[in-house]
């Protein structure tokens, strides 16, 4: 895929798949913003795609807090001028039974999930209806098609990122504008680290493919949805899980 001459915005990049999405699409030939709490890791990320003499700066970003948001579309515009891809990328989880969830968790995992592919989209869709060009790819997770034990409000906040992909999708199209979502199966990140060795050991099992997704193979798929490879493909949810889901 190339993307010569294309700026990309890519949250959550300072790890993980956003970080793994942020070097595909820097290699692929965009100019790539990255975004993230994570100041060190993600300026960390840009430095090396600029020591491979690709594009890449870094600013912070909290996807929760629309003060943020608002301050990052600004310094990404004043940096690149045009954003011709967004992929929401920022996610986070953790595997807990629902009656032990807290309502200050429930908030969290709605407001990184769901909300801020929402605040971010918004921040830079208008220019791309006016161009009557651009590219929304978000990463939501099958834990939204098919849901996933532990991970009920999880799974019901990447289930409404591919609703608003759906919806978006429809309401863009006159404007030629894409939008595309990839869902991740269990997918060997920093976030996965996290979760006991038990869990890990059987999402390996029930997976056909007998192993954990790498953060470039979800990458791969952004990339994908991000490149002229898909002009006429819009509101299409792509799992990336080695058969685990097969979602319909």
């Amino acid at each position: 895929m190339q993307l010569q001459g294309k700026t990309a915005v890519v949250t959550g990049a300072a790890s993980g798949i956003g970080r793994a999405t942020a070097e595909k699409l820097a290699a692929a030939g965009a100019h790539v913003l990255l975004g993230d709490v994570a100041i060190e890791a993600g300026e960390a990320v840009a430095a090396r795609a600029r020591e491979q003499g690709q594009r890449a700066d870094f600013f912070r970003l909290d996807v929760t807090d629309p003060d943020s948001v608002e301050a990052f579309r600004r310094d990404a515009l004043a940096k690149a001028q045009q954003v011709d891809i967004v992929a929401n990328v920022a996610g986070w989880g953790k595997t807990e039974p629902f009656v032990k969830n807290t309502p200050d968790f429930w908030r969290k995992v709605v407001d990184l999930n769901l909300m801020g592919p929402v605040m971010v989209t918004r921040a830079f869709i208008e220019p791309m209806m006016e161009r009557k060009a651009g590219k929304i790819v978000s990463v939501a997770s099958d834990a939204g098609r098919v849901g996933s034990l532990g991970e009920t409000v999880y799974s019901a906040a990447k289930g409404g990122v591919i609703a608003f992909t759906k919806g978006l999708a429809r309401e863009m199209a006159r404007y030629n504008v894409t939008v595309n979502c990839v869902c991740p199966g269990p997918t060997d990140t920093p976030l996965l680290a996290a979760v006991p060795e038990k869990i890990r050991d059987a999402f390996v099992r029930v997976t056909p493919m007998q192993r954990l997704a790498l953060p470039a193979e979800v990458a791969d798929a952004v990339v994908f949805f991000a490149s002229d490879a898909t002009s006429f493909v819009t509101g299409q949810v792509l799992s990336v899980s080695g058969g685990l889901t097969m979602a319909g």
